[in-house]
């Protein structure tokens, strides 16, 4: 992941109303965030992330808004300073605290109130004296990026001086959330994309999976970065192909792109990345003063030495399966990668393969898997250019497409993981046989109904009934076995869910408000190789004899007499 800004990389812009915006940083254009206003996105190109700016507004001699960094102790001022001064110095002084940070109302003998609460305050919009007529004006004259506006605000609000220091600084920030007109930019990685679609955009697209969800996924699955070559071959087997996950993923590209970013193919090398040379810069044609800048972008010589052919590695790979024509990966755009027209310097274009259901069962009936008319060289020699690379450009597409579907039959893989809203039952059917002994797999459903009865198929009871009474020629599945229960080892359901929490003096208990939806479970397994045959257990041991319990009686009581009598003569010698 890079650690600055570059042109035409998707960015986060995390606002002051804890909401999440995405924009492509394309350079000599203007980003707008809505009501805090709008910023040319040349002022933070080659900036590092995390970096809180601030809107400044025109000015005489600049018809376009400025930036300013804010500092770390600017940014968070609001944090270390625990007090909060009221408006009278006299109420100052006779409201004490209790010493944890909580203000109770107490009232000694004289009646003079020592602590208090915000208990007899009443919340009334005519405690503020400007209109919103009043605000607009100070909007379109606030020069300081909204600082003046909030002292403005506060200045007018007749009842602060009854506010506690929790409720002033409670109000204090609620007004700064609203009108200061500051943005931190973040890289885009998952857990920021899953926030931003789960708060943002609409969570069934991606089947409703929260964070917490995601990271048992990948746990449970074992996702992790598999090398770039394989075992070499021993005794004449063949080589052993490491790092390889099977995938049914209907989330966008979620899934994949959670998983890719585990084995570090999710984002180019930066080497390899496109760079911008900002040699020179030229004044704004309109007369703004506004320097634009001029980009060039340079990647790395395309030709056959440094280009991967689509789907061409072996090893820490993604093989998707999908019911479409083409695969729904469109959430992969955000991390430069568009599967319409792949970038050729992309890891995934040669780690993330894709075959449709239709081409892993019966891959004769389709079109793409059938071989194209063999064309002898030397009528090849005689066609014109663009005949000629057609047919090579369909010789090449049938290799990638038979390549593909042929290695994922031939099974092996490390771990399937599945985040579908077809039936399991039958997606397991088919794909469970095709991963090695000791593979992961996990599967996600919004309900557990679907995940309950896949942990009845595969449980002990069936597989016990299973190795008695096995059906007649493997004839299943059938009503008692949709599944081989062999097949799969220590089946379980797990769920798990993160609770925010108010952590203040006197104060802490979870949040009221938080976002609904499924509570989404996981159901795990362990793939194992069932021993065929008839098992019995051999070996050589010896029978032990059989002791007489009278004759041990015998012999105990016989030496517990001997030591009396040693101790009887021992007495009798002192």
């Amino acid at each position: 992941m890079d650690d600055s800004i570059r042109p035409h990389a998707y960015i986060a812009l995390r606002l002051p109303s804890d909401t999440i915006k995405l924009v492509q940083a394309v350079p000599n254009t203007t980003i707008s965030i809505g009501k805090y206003g709008s910023f040319q996105i040349n002022h933070i190109l080659g900036r590092p992330f995390h970096f809180t700016f601030e809107i400044l507004d025109r000015t005489d001699h600049n018809d376009q808004s400025s930036l300013r960094i804010v500092s770390t102790a600017e940014a968070y001022a609001h944090i270390k300073d625990d007090t909060v001064a009221l408006r009278d110095p006299e109420d100052q002084e006779n409201i004490e605290n209790g010493g944890d940070g909580v203000e109770y109302e107490l009232i000694n003998p004289e009646g003079k109130v020592l602590m208090r609460t915000n208990r007899d305050i009443i919340d009334d919009s005519r405690s503020q004296k400007l209109t919103m007529t009043d605000i607009e004006a100070l909007k379109r004259e606030e020069t300081r990026s909204g600082k003046a506006l909030i002292a403005k605000i506060l200045e007018s609000h007749s009842a602060l001086d009854q506010k506690t220091s929790f409720g002033l600084e409670k109000y204090t920030l609620r007004k700064a959330k609203k009108y200061l007109r500051r943005f931190t930019v973040h890289p885009v990685d998952v857990p920021l994309l899953l926030e931003w679609i789960l708060n943002e955009r609409e969570p069934s697209k991606i089947m409703e999976i929260r964070e917490e969800i995601l990271a048992l996924i990948g746990s449970w699955s074992n996702v992790h970065y598999g090398g770039l070559q394989a075992y070499p071959s021993v005794d004449n087997l063949p080589d052993t192909y490491n790092g390889r996950w099977l995938v049914v993923d209907e989330t966008g590209g979620l899934l994949v792109a959670a998983m890719a970013e585990r084995m570090g193919i999710l984002s180019p090398p930066q080497e390899d990345q496109s760079h911008t040379d900002q040699a020179r810069t030229t004044d704004d044609p309109n007369g703004n003063g506004e320097d634009l800048l001029i980009t060039k972008t340079k990647t790395a010589p395309r030709s056959l030495e440094t280009q991967t052919a689509a789907m061409s590695a072996d090893t820490n790979t993604i093989t998707l399966i999908h019911a479409n024509a083409q695969p729904n990966l469109a959430l992969l755009t955000y991390f430069d990668f568009d599967p319409t027209s792949p970038n050729l310097l992309h890891p995934l274009h040669a780690h993330l393969r894709s075959l449709s259901w239709l081409q892993l069962l019966f891959p004769l009936e389709d079109s793409s898997y059938a071989e194209p008319e063999v064309v002898p060289d030397e009528v090849i020699q005689t066609m014109k250019g663009g005949k000629k690379g057609n047919y090579y450009r369909k010789r090449r597409r049938w290799e990638k497409v038979k390549a593909v579907v042929d290695q994922t039959r031939a099974g092996g893989f490390d771990g399937l993981i599945v985040a579908s809203v077809m039936d399991p039952t039958a997606m397991l059917h088919h794909t469970v046989p095709l991963l090695r002994g000791g593979a992961q797999v996990v599967v996600y459903s919004p309900n557990i109904e679907p995940l309950a009865e896949l942990a009845d198929y595969y449980s002990t009871a069936r597989r016990t009934a299973f190795q008695t009474d096995p059906p007649f020629n493997n004839d299943f599945p059938n009503e008692d076995f949709p599944l081989n229960p062999t097949l799969l080892l220590n089946p379980a359901i797990y769920t798990a869910r993160c609770r925010n929490w108010q952590v203040l003096p006197g104060r802490t208990h979870p949040l009221m408000t938080g976002p609904g939806g499924s509570e989404g479970y996981v159901f795990t397994a362990t793939r194992v190789l069932p021993a065929e045959g008839k098992v019995e257990a051999r070996g050589s041991y010896k029978r032990r004899k059989l002791v007489d319990i009278s004759s041990v009686s015998s012999a105990s009581q016989t030496v517990s007499e001997r030591a009396k009598n040693d101790e009887y003569s021992i007495a009798a010698s002192l």
